[in-house]
């Protein structure tokens, strides 16, 4: 291969490897590393639901709760399992990166996991049988067992709060956006990515909740808790073959600096000439190996440029007020 050919196989989206060096397209990412992370999740799914799906019966068979509290304390989860992926999207975009948050959180979802399997198991860890179908009547579990079982779901919560936004965006980092076919096959990726989520749910809803209801809760929740270990190994096998993007810094703060820019410069006239709008020198951009985003016509690139990438007499004295367009997206 000459040394232009060389040049060519790299990445032009600023992915590297984990030590930070440029990959080649070749040896890394597309459908070779995303087999791996589509596999991880049919049987991550097939884990998560093949607990969620039956807690409310569990909670009020085996804990003896009633169903308005049983049900309100699955909800109170639920929507904890859904508010911990803004932490863990943080995290990983400004400070860890998406390998690292996610192989952390792998961990501590993997423990939450085996932690609610031996609650289950465990005799000592759930109250007595009840025969009467009166659960008002039956055992209440006692605050410890309450406290293994719930720190276990909550431990899981947080689990899936570093795993869930950062798995989807890892398999779409394999595709480099700036390789006309690599970016046909990351749209295809997205498509695989919802069939595997709908396979390893239905895998769930269908064979371990009747494992669960008609075997024992034991081997549906240890059932549960290998498909995930099975998903965390199937994900660290294709780790040599991944690209990574490098952190960006807090989002949080781009936002505000976009949001501040738009109200000082709300009285600005418009303009359509474009040599007004402030773009970084090419040589910025090819530093970071990436490439500045260009006018468009549609309504909000307009605003944004208008409003915020136009150059203003303040701005010309204070450097530090400007907004390119690369930026703003």
């Amino acid at each position: 291969m000459t040394v232009e050919e060389v040049g060519d196989d790299y990445t032009k989206d600023g992915t590297v490897d984990l030590r930070g060096n440029r990959v080649r397209r070749s040896q890394t990412g597309r459908w070779k590393a995303c087999s791996f992370v589509v596999v991880y999740e049919v049987f991550e799914r097939m884990a998560y639901y093949g607990i969620s799906s039956n807690l409310v019966i569990y909670m009020t068979t085996k804990l003896h709760q009633g169903t308005v509290k049983s049900s309100n304390n699955v909800t109170n989860w639920v929507g904890t399992s859904w508010l911990t992926p803004i932490l863990g999207a943080y995290v990983a975009d400004a400070h860890l990166g998406r390998y690292i948050t996610f192989v952390i959180s792998s961990a501590i979802y993997l423990l939450g996991m085996a932690l609610l399997t031996l609650s289950v198991s465990l005799p000592g860890l759930k109250p007595p049988k009840c025969s009467t179908a009166n659960v008002e009547n039956c055992e209440k579990a006692s605050v410890i067992q309450l406290a293994v079982f719930f720190g276990a779901l909550y431990t899981l919560a947080i689990g899936t709060g570093g795993t869930k936004p950062n798995i989807s965006t890892i398999g779409a980092d394999q595709f480099d956006e700036f390789d006309p076919k690599e970016k046909i096959h990351k749209h295809s990726f997205f498509n695989w990515w919802m069939f595997s989520i709908f396979f390893g749910t239905f895998f769930a809803t269908t064979v371990l909740v009747y494992v669960q209801d008609n075997v024992g809760w034991a081997i549906g929740y240890g059932l549960s808790t290998l498909g995930l270990a099975f998903s965390i190994f199937i994900f660290l096998l294709g780790t040599r073959l991944y690209r990574h993007k490098l952190p960006m810094g807090s989002p949080f703060t781009k936002m505000a600096r976009v949001i501040v820019a738009s109200l000082r410069k709300a009285r600005e006239p418009m303009s359509s000439d474009s040599t007004r709008f402030y773009e970084l020198p090419p040589m910025e951009y090819a530093s970071k190996r990436a490439f500045p985003i260009h006018s468009t016509s549609s309504l909000s690139r307009e605003f944004h440029e208008q409003r915020v990438a136009f150059i203003s007499v303040s701005d010309n004295k204070e450097a530090g007020k400007r907004m390119d367009s690369k930026q703003l997206e």
